[in-house]
């Protein structure tokens, strides 16, 4: 016989939820179990799981969940045993662990877990090192197999002009005086006007290595480097007293770029009465270009090679003046100035260029007068404008790094780049040049040669224009350092005696050196002999021996203070 299971009496709380208070309905909850814990929940409350079987509080590391806190009776009194059933149940978990994945949120959690992951930098640094020693090793010996190969540091360049025995040296000047000298200029004006311009075709703007352009030669226009002393149009300014001192832009602008030159040069200087005249000799370094003169590339010595800095001057200059006169509009119009050429016979055919004899104040009473060029002229908005036109020439892509038919498309900043660091100082003295004649715009063209071993035949790749002050910023040229080493020679030469004088550009160190000469150096009358370089002249050591510098002569310095004005 089934017995009968009595559920007991149910309290009914009329005031909430939940059971009765024991002190309201004392009859009625005394058949209820005693210290059962009850946890009251409204109605905005979270409510947790009922059950959690898989709840473990041995475990400190693990977050617990504010809702489940309700389930939790550990420190509870009423259930003393649960705590021990507690520590001795186990869940047996038949589910396969789970995969590490390797992502960046796998890799730093489990950091903790992966010591060595500390000494990454420390790895990356060693790693780091090994490549560093590597480079180097590659590079000694690379060093060691091409033993012969002269290197551009260790190349002995020679001297421009011979050191006869009779010249007195006079005094060493070193380029970082240079960096210290400011002087402003006020605006030029212009003498006179010579010559005849030719339009500049601007269809060579849209030349591309895809569309290149064949160089023409022209054999038939004449091309005149005429120095100063030479000049007609400076000998009557001379008489006139229009000036102290008279130059060239030639002349001057390598004055003005000289502590970016490493090749030799020399500029012959004669003290005539008050008047000073800055000339060249005859088949001077300044005729010609340097290619490749500021790069660490070094170029063969033997002067008949075709990639011998001497070679590839003369290229140079050839390119230079076809480039100048193929980019014209050549159908007989020019533009006529004052004077025609001052040194163009009648009849005879002339390259497009025009004289510009401008005059700078250098203080009062002292004036410059300077032989200044332009190759073109172009019409923009009604107004005439100057155009100074010049060639990069490359000869061999190996040497620079940069093959011109696949980068000046697309990187033409690269290729511009490299030039400004092989040929720092060429592209100085043009942008001096253009500066000194006012030209509104100055010309580069990209010539190559069609094929690097044949120097003769070559084409354009690309005509590309800037505005000369831009430009000038964009290679930082300062126009007040460039003028502040003009005034300082000035004002150095102006101190000496009557009588002829050169700078020389000192072939291994920067440095230019003052020697006198006598009167009849470097006249047509005057054979100079060239002697062996133990025999030439030596420039006084660091101890102060040797030729001791004239007084007169050490101004550079003293300068500083008279030639700074901002």
């Amino acid at each position: 016989m089934v017995e009968g299971f009595e559920v007991g009496g149910v309290p009914f709380n009329p005031d909430g939820w939940g059971p009765p208070d024991s002190s309201t309905t004392p009859t009625t909850t005394s058949n209820l179990p005693l210290n059962v814990p009850f946890a009251p929940f409204s109605r905005a409350e979270k409510l947790g799981r009922i059950a959690d079987w898989t709840r473990t509080f041995n475990n400190p590391a693990r977050s617990k969940n504010p809702s489940d806190s309700v389930f939790d009776f550990s420190n509870d009194e009423s259930f003393p045993a649960s705590a021990d059933d507690d520590a001795s149940f186990r869940l047996v978990d038949g589910k396969p662990p789970p995969r590490p994945r390797f992502g960046p949120k796998w890799r730093f959690q489990q950091q903790r877990q992966l010591p060595h992951r500390r000494d990454e930098e420390v790895e990356a640094k060693k790693r780091e090192a090994e490549k560093e020693r590597a480079r180097r090793d590659r590079q000694y010996n690379m060093n060691r197999s091409n033993v012969n190969v002269p290197r551009r540091e260790a190349a002995v360049f020679k001297s421009s002009v011979d050191i006869q025995p009779e010249w007195n040296m006079l005094d060493q000047i070193p380029f970082s005086t240079f960096s210290k000298l400011s002087f402003s200029v006020p605006e030029p004006e212009d003498l006179l006007l010579c010559g005849g311009l030719e339009f500049y075709d601007r269809s060579c703007d849209r030349i591309t290595p895809k569309n290149e352009r064949r160089l023409e030669r022209f054999k038939n226009r004449n091309f005149f480097k005429v120095t100063t002393t030479d000049d007609p149009v400076i000998r009557r300014l001379a008489n006139e007293d229009k000036a102290t001192v008279f130059a060239t832009d030639t002349i001057l602008s390598t004055l003005m770029c000289a502590p970016r030159s490493i090749y030799s040069w020399d500029i012959v200087v004669q003290r005539v009465g008050n008047k000073l005249f800055f000339d060249k000799r005859d088949g001077s370094q300044l005729d010609l270009l340097s290619v490749h003169e500021t790069s660490q590339e070094p170029l063969p010595e033997a002067k008949d090679d075709i990639n011998s800095a001497y070679s590839l001057s003369v290229e140079a200059a050839y390119i230079n003046q076809n480039f100048s006169q193929q980019v014209l509009i050549r159908d007989g119009n020019k533009v006529t100035f004052d004077e025609p050429n001052p040194f163009a016979n009648e009849g005879e055919e002339v390259a497009s260029v025009a004289y510009r004899y401008r005059r700078w104040k250098l203080e009062e009473g002292m004036y410059l007068v300077a032989r200044c060029e332009v190759q073109s002229v172009m019409e923009v908005n009604n107004q005439r404008s100057f155009l100074t036109l010049n060639a990069l020439n490359e000869f061999d892509p190996k040497y620079s790094g940069v093959d011109w038919r696949q980068k000046l498309e697309t990187q033409r900043g690269a290729v511009l780049a490299t030039e400004l660091k092989n040929n720092a100082n060429k592209l100085a003295k043009w942008t001096a040049q253009a500066l000194l004649a006012s030209a509104d715009l100055m010309k580069l063209g990209y010539v190559s040669r069609v094929h690097p071993r044949d120097h003769f035949n070559h084409v354009i790749l690309a005509v590309v224009g800037y505005k000369p002050k831009e430009f000038a910023s964009q290679i930082n040229l300062n126009t007040n350092s460039m003028w502040g080493i003009v005034k300082s020679i000035v004002d150095l030469c102006m101190k000496l005696n009557e009588g002829k004088y050169v700078l020389v550009k000192d072939p291994s160190k920067p440095q230019v050196r003052i020697y006198e000469v006598p009167p009849d150096a470097f006249e047509n009358d005057y054979v100079e002999e060239p002697l062996p370089e133990d025999e030439q002249v030596q420039p006084p050591t660091e101890d102060g021996q040797g030729a001791e510098p004239n007084a007169a002569a050490n101004d550079v310095e003293d300068k500083e203070v008279e030639a700074t004005q901002a």
